[in-house]
């Protein structure tokens, strides 16, 4: 593993699968010019609308965004995360699944979220993910590479529960992926903390793509897109507005951090 570019995409998804794959690929277009080998697109990216209306066109939008991902994937010859999308599940419901695809186009890992969002946040708004999505029932996969290192993934409300990164760190990881729409009245005070915590904690690196601004009705995200070092260091933040936080990924740097600070080998309680 040399050092090497990533790229968190920061969109404003809307109820318009066709809308938001089109801002996807601006985005993947711009990451790459700028030099990105690695780039990670939020949760939510080809759909973000009602949750009956996701359930209705769950299979289209499967089939379409999977399609998608692999076309950008060897089109632009990059390793790119789908940060979260609609896959049926047996139930009847669908899983929110995250998907890493390499530069030829093939498989790397599949995540299905295990946390569902289901709060009642102080600002007035519900949210019940768990009436239309399947929780997971596996905690992620590392997926191993020599050119990118260690990548572990998850999705958006998994922040909040630190044993699943402990157990991406101890299975390896280098990097954590965090795609998300984070809601805005959670993510102003919750969001970056969270993520430098979970940086800091597992001495990796955290690349979290984001949702931003209004995608629909009531439902309003938090943005600031981050990319952050394994000592809690942000690195890129891409503020409010869509667009896309890049920054290295370094191998040197990985290394010093947990050279400086073994946490990890100190830990009594396993």
């Amino acid at each position: 593993m040399k050092s090497y570019l990533a790229a968190a995409i920061q969109m404003t998804s809307v109820p318009d699968v066709s809308k938001n794959l089109a801002q996807a690929e601006e985005f993947i277009d711009l990451a790459v010019n700028q030099g990105a080998q690695l780039v990670g697109l939020p949760e939510n990216f080809a759909f973000m609308g009602e949750e009956n209306e996701k359930l209705a066109q769950a299979n289209s939008i499967a089939q379409e965004t999977e399609k998608f991902l692999k076309t950008m994937a060897q089109r632009y010859q990059v390793t790119i995360l789908g940060g979260g999308f609609p896959v049926p599940a047996e139930s009847g419901k669908v899983y929110n699944t995250a998907l890493l695809i390499d530069a030829n186009g093939q498989e790397l890992s599949r995540y299905h979220k295990v946390h569902l969002f289901d709060v009642n946040v102080p600002d007035g708004n519900t949210y019940r993910e768990s009436s239309t999505v399947m929780a997971g029932k596996e905690l992620p996969e590392i997926c191993v590479t020599e050119k990118l290192g260690n990548i572990g993934l998850s999705v958006c409300y998994d922040v909040r529960f630190p044993e699943l990164y402990r157990h991406l760190s101890e299975k390896g990881a280098d990097i954590l992926f965090v795609p998300a729409a984070f809601t805005a009245f959670t993510g102003k005070d919750h969001w970056q903390v969270l993520l430098q915590a979970r940086a800091i904690e597992n001495t990796c690196y955290v690349i979290a793509p984001a949702q931003t601004g209004i995608n629909y009705a009531r439902r309003q995200t938090h943005g600031h897109a981050m990319i952050i070092d394994p000592w809690g260091v942000i690195l890129a933040d891409a503020g409010e507005k869509p667009g896309i936080a890049i920054a290295e990924i370094n191998p040197s740097r990985l290394e010093q951090v947990r050279r400086q600070m073994p946490s990890l080998q100190h830990r009594m309680f396993i």
